[in-house]
């Protein structure tokens, strides 16, 4: 009973400032408001407003809520564990069955160009004449100016 005197209130205090905005010389902006304010009248009128208000008191109602929750919640749990698997049971299965049945080739890991083929590859670039110390002389005086 509140909650529809509420709404047609609301209603009424829009229409009341969608008249304003009309007088102002304001239609498309009164249209728009006269639009919003019908929306909780028309909720009344139809309905809605009552059984949104026999929902949000029920008891009844809140634990459909928890139990639609809960429900939610396993069914996440177990697509989250069954991802984590790798797929559902049957997924698993078909998968075990076709790499026993020999759909990948034993010798599938092995080149397939032979020795022949191959580009003749670049010969390794000596090693530079200076010593080892003279590499990190770079990092070494960034290290140093730095104080580390």
């Amino acid at each position: 009973m509140i909650a529809e005197t509420v709404c047609s209130a609301v209603a009424a205090a829009g229409l009341g400032i969608a008249a304003v905005t009309a007088y102002r010389k304001r239609f498309l902006a009164a249209a728009r408001i006269a639009a919003y304010a019908l929306v909780p009248l028309g909720l009344v009128m139809t309905g809605v407003v009552e059984w949104a208000a026999d929902t949000a008191f029920s008891p009844t109602a809140w634990a459909g809520f928890a139990v639609l929750g809960g429900a939610w919640a396993l069914f996440a749990t177990t697509r989250a564990v069954e991802r984590r698997r790798g797929g559902t049971r049957k997924e698993r299965r078909a998968a075990a069955r076709s790499s026993q049945a020999g759909a990948v080739a034993p010798a599938a890991s092995a080149p397939s160009l032979g020795q022949a083929s191959r580009p003749a590859s670049r010969p390794a670039a000596a090693p530079r004449a200076t010593g080892g110390s003279d590499d990190f002389s770079d990092i070494e005086a960034i290290l140093k100016k730095h104080g580390i």
